[in-house]
């Protein structure tokens, strides 16, 4: 079998869908640079089973992952006649990488709870004759 090892940025949302024997399947594209003087190698990439169903509100557009998988050839003819080829990974593993992207809503904070002020202390019990320029 052909192993890759890609690290790079999900060009679009995984697109998902279901095959005709009801396994969930999500298709995605990954860019892999080369540097800065060469382009982005595209990867088109497959995750079968519930992984595409767990997975798919985090694999979208920009974010960066690293996918291990088999390389798969699959041919066809276009509707021109001509006879294609193209090199997709069946993905095995997948890891989220990167920090955190830009996300258009965050959720709101908790609200911290309001303290209740301390009892004033009972007379006689030696607390009230205290300086008040203690800093604590």
């Amino acid at each position: 079998m052909n192993n890759i090892t890609i690290t790079g940025t999900l060009g679009r949302d995984m697109e998902q869908r279901v095959m005709p024997n009801g396994d969930p399947v999500g298709n995605f594209s990954v860019a892999d640079s080369q540097g800065r003087d060469k382009p982005a190698i595209w990867w088109n990439c497959q995750l079968f089973g519930k992984r595409a169903d767990s997975l798919a509100q985090y694999l979208t557009k920009g974010q960066q992952v690293t996918v291990v998988g088999n390389l798969t050839e699959r041919e066809w003819t276009d509707k021109d006649g001509n006879k294609r080829k193209q090199m997709d990974v069946r993905v095995n593993d997948i890891a989220l990488q990167g920090g955190k992207r830009e996300q258009s809503a965050e959720p709101a904070p908790a609200p911290r709870p309001t303290p209740r002020p301390a009892p004033a202390p009972a007379a006689g019990t030696g607390f009230d004759d205290m300086d008040d320029d203690i800093p604590f």
